[in-house]
């Protein structure tokens, strides 16, 4: 069974392109448009396990590291991993985002190969 990954990103295209990278390498892909809609994706996902979450940090309605402290207070995704893919690179960004429970931080724009590498380094192949 393949393992689950939502992709949240305000950004269409670039959900495509990471779907694709992610699909190609055998990973089922959740897409969310921000943090808000990612919390109701969650929410409704009746039981289904997500393995790892892909999180822009800029986004509006809710970004990416509200998003991440609000998912990590469910205790279901207490321990789920979450990249942060974004332009962010200031360390205290970085640093707000480690506090909230990101594990890995991919710069945009991102390759495949790495990308994949980061996923598959935290929930195999």
């Amino acid at each position: 069974m393949a393992k689950t990954i939502l992709m949240v990103d305000d950004s269409a295209s670039l959900r495509s392109v990471v779907k694709l990278a992610l699909a190609d390498a055998g990973y089922e892909v959740l897409e969310a448009c921000d943090g808000q809609d990612a919390i109701s994706k969650v929410a409704s996902l009746g039981g289904k396990r997500i393995h790892l979450v892909i999180s822009d940090v800029n986004m509006p309605r809710m970004g990416g590291i509200e998003f991440v402290t609000r998912l990590k207070q469910d205790p279901a995704y207490k321990f789920t991993p979450v990249i942060m893919l974004t332009t962010e690179s200031k360390d205290t960004v970085k640093e707000q985002g480690r506090a909230a429970g990101a594990k890995a931080w991919v710069l945009k724009p991102f390759n495949p190969p790495t990308m994949l590498a980061a996923v598959s380094k935290l929930i195999g192949p």
